[in-house]
């Protein structure tokens, strides 16, 4: 058995955060979604709902978690840092692709029902989760891997500094944000921007995911190279 493999099988061992917690909270707000739109009219063409966000925020948590509560007992049981991470993301990797699927077939079944009989699109989302099947899967695929790496490094900069370095961790982003921001007002370009989201197809804005998620998924391997137990 392959050291990846092992590592996978080390975090099957925690269903709750990898599999129950997503799927049931995911599966409780589409019930409480539906209840409401049985009792509210919608409007003509259907509503969205955003109800699938449910299920990316419930999978950065398992992303921290996995080197936060997790790295501590794989680096006793001999796993290198090399090994414990790449393992990590392809275990990630394929239970991203599971839940791809799910969100690929329950977007067909909503879509064949007319929105669960009552025209609500809680799988189906404009411009991202609104193209062909395969696209769907893909582009729910990247952003669900996304999420996760992005909450693995979170868990990796927790674990190498502590709480102090989140804080300035969170703090950098955000002033990168704001400092693009008044660069991209003091050179009038905020109409550029808004053309490019505007001429960008789903298919180009999961191209950029990758580059994000590629990113991330670098910066997180060299965090992981320094960090202690």
């Amino acid at each position: 058995m392959s050291t990846l493999t092992k590592v996978a099988r080390y975090h099957l061992m925690d269903r709750l955060q990898y599999v129950i917690l997503p799927c049931g909270v995911t599966a409780f707000a589409f019930l409480v979604n539906l209840v409401i739109f049985t009792m509210v009219p919608t409007p003509a063409g259907g509503a969205f709902t955003g109800g699938l966000s449910t299920l990316l925020a419930l999978l950065f948590f398992p992303g921290a978690r996995s080197v936060t509560r997790l790295l501590p007992f794989g680096f006793a049981l001999g796993l290198s840092r090399r090994s414990y991470y790449l393992g990590t993301l392809a275990f990630f990797g394929a239970l991203a692709a599971v839940y791809a699927l799910g969100v690929t077939v329950l977007q067909g079944v909503e879509g064949a029902t007319g929105g669960w009989g009552v025209s609500m699109h809680f799988f189906r989302i404009p411009w991202i989760l609104d193209g062909p099947w395969y696209l769907t899967w893909l582009t729910s695929y990247v952003v669900l891997t996304l999420v996760f790496v992005y909450g693995m490094w979170f868990g990796l900069i927790y674990r190498r500094w502590n709480q102090a370095g989140v804080v300035i961790f969170t703090a950098a982003q955000v002033a990168v944000l704001v400092v693009a921001a008044l660069a991209i007002t003091w050179l009038d370009g905020w109409s550029g921007v808004g053309g490019f989201f505007a001429t960008l197809s789903a298919l180009g804005l999961t191209g950029v995911l990758v580059l994000a998620t590629a990113a991330l998924a670098f910066g997180g391997f060299t965090t992981m190279r320094r960090v202690t137990v």
